[in-house]
Parts: structure tokens; C-alpha cells; sequence
């Protein structure tokens, strides 16, 4: 039994999701575990977060039980942790942050997985079948279900814009100063490039961020030949689930370094879409060019 570990926001608990599917995949037994959610120590946070993958429509998982999670973790109760101890050299694989892939997952039949399993190469052979089975909701919001139309009909591109939490000192440290004005420019250039060859139609930019005033000072000035920016800011609170909606009905995608738009862009059904992130994710971050782009096949990397 492969029992994966939920946590974290919506990017993150697709990413885990995934590699529940790819274990499946590979006629593995496993489960997920929600058990993050309910912990004091997620419900303290200033911003606990909720366990969105239940948005979807109908998704299909199976979920761990308290006996087999047990089974890999130990019970707990005072024995329990300390055999929990013992027992997590053996059944609990942590995902290294310093390391982009990590195969030898793979090789495990029995084991309690905990990380975020961002890289591309863990399950791009199945996400045509995930697009398929991540279903949205109809939403509530006409806006949405109109704007979804729009953007089939003309080259729509989105961008994101993260702050946020990004902003705190910690987070600050980890993640910033990566998706730089620089980047954003590159991406841009490289789109604009990309359309022009293929019979110049002119580009809508939809542009999403926690922080619409400072998106919309962003977009101030920069139309060019044609080009439309517009500020997507009507998805609060729970609604922000469907920012990721309207990303993946765009033609082509321009990710921050964040799991939220990576997902935007992996749900994009096109098959001739673009799509663009950092090369980097975090700053503690080790990379090799040619192995990022061998380890994400598909995607424009962007330094």
C-alpha cells in the first residue's frame, strides 16, 4: 500500500493527487491521506487551508483508513509516536526540497509519501487522463462561464502574478525575486514571437493575481500593437478556485513560479499551447538547464 500525504493549497494537493494516480497507474495500491486538514496545528494558521481537490466535480480517489495509515505510521498514542519514530526510517519517504525528480519513489510498494511532487516527468504520461477526470464545477458567476467562451475565440493568454503570502519574509526568501519584471518581459516577447509566426493574430493577455491593484498598475501601459490586457479579480475566497478554471480555458499560459498557474496550464487542453514558467521554482533550488528541460518536456523555461 502507497499512502500519500495531502497538504498544502490547491496547486499542491493536485500535484499529490497525481502521484496517487501515477502509483495507480502502475497497478500499485494507494490511497490519499486527509488527515492534514483536520491537525490544530493547520487550523492555527492565519490562513488554514481547505481541502479543495472536494471542488471537482466527482473526483475519483480512494481514501486512506485510520488502520492503514496506522499500518505505516504507528498509532497516536505516546507508544504509538515512539514507534512512529522507529517505524518512519523505514515506511515514510520525505520528498527532498533540493531535488527536482526523485524515481526511486517508484520503487517503493509499501510506504506513507509526504512532499509536493511539482516535476513534470512524475506523471506527464497520464495527464491526458487527468484532464479528463479534473472536472470544475459549473460555476455560479455568468462572468466565468462567459468569459470561458471568449477566450476559445480569440488568442487568449493568461499570467499570474502571485504575491500573497509570497510577500512574507520567509516566503520571501524562498520564492522571490524569480518572477522578476524581466521574466514577465521575456515571457511576453516570446509569445508575441511565437503568434506572429503562426499569422500575427493579435493577443488578449488575462492577467490573475491575489493582489488585482497591483495587477492592474502592472498592466498600465502596455498595450502594444493591438494587444488587450484584463485583470481577472472577481474570484475571491473559495471562488479563487476558479482563477485556475479560467487559466486552463486560455490558448496559452504564462505561469509564475507556482504550483496554482503550473495547474492552470497542465488542465489546458490545447494541443498546440504554450506554456511558460521560471526556470527556477525556489530560491534554494539546484538546477541544470538541459535536465529541467528534459524533466519538463513541453513547458518554455524562462531564467
Amino acid at each position: 500500500m502507497v499512502i500519500v500525504k495531502v497538504m498544502g493549497g490547491l496547486g499542491n494537493q493536485l500535484q499529490q493527487y497525481a502521484i496517487y494516480r501515477k502509483f495507480e497507474s502502475l497497478g500499485v495500491e494507494a490511497s490519499l491521506d486527509f488527515s492534514w486538514f483536520e491537525q490544530k496545528s493547520q487550523k492555527k494558521q492565519l490562513k488554514p487551508r481547505e481541502l479543495e481537490l472536494d471542488f471537482f466535480d466527482e473526483l475519483p480517489y480512494r481514501t486512506c483508513t485510520k488502520e492503514e495509515r496506522e499500518a505505516l505510521l504507528g498509532k497516536d498514542t505516546f507508544t504509538g509516536r515512539v514507534l512512529k519514530r522507529l517505524m518512519s526510517r523505514e515506511n515514510t519517504y520525505f520528498a527532498e526540497q533540493g531535488r527536482m525528480y526523485l524515481p526511486e519513489i517508484f520503487e517503493r510498494k509499501d510506504v506513507y509519501l509526504e512532499g509536493y511532487f511539482a516535476c513534470e516527468k512524475y506523471y506527464a504520461d497520464i495527464l491526458e487522463t487527468l484532464r479528463q477526470d479534473i472536472r470544475f464545477p459549473k460555476s455560479s458567476n455568468p462572468k466565468n462561464r462567459e468569459l470561458a467562451e471568449q477566450m476559445e475565440k480569440e488568442c487568449s493568454v493568461s499570467i499570474h502574478l502571485r504575491r500573497g503570502d509570497y510577500l512574507d519574509a520567509g516566503n520571501a526568501e524562498l520564492f522571490g525575486n524569480i518572477c522578476t519584471p524581466e521574466y514577465y518581459d521575456k515571457a511576453v516577447r516570446f509569445v508575441r514571437q511565437q503568434v506572429k509566426q503562426k499569422g500575427a493574430e493579435r493577443i488578449h493577455f488575462y492577467v490573475f493575481s491575489d493582489d488585482a491593484e497591483y495587477a492592474r498598475n502592472w498592466c498600465g501601459g502596455k498595450q502594444y500593437d493591438g494587444e488587450r490586457y484584463t485583470v481577472i479579480d472577481w474570484n475571491d475566497g473559495r471562488d479563487s478556485f476558479y482563477d485556475m478554471y479560467l487559466m486552463s480555458r486560455c490558448k496559452h499560459n504564462i505561469c509564475a513560479n507556482s504550483t496554482f498557474s503550473f495547474w492552470g496550464a497542465r488542465l489546458n487542453p490545447h494541443t498546440d499551447k504554450m506554456m511558460i514558467r521560471p526556470l527556477k521554482h525556489r530560491n534554494n533550488q539546484e538546477y541544470d538547464i538541459e535536465e529541467m528541460q528534459r524533466l519538463w518536456e513541453g513547458w518554455t523555461l524562462i531564467l
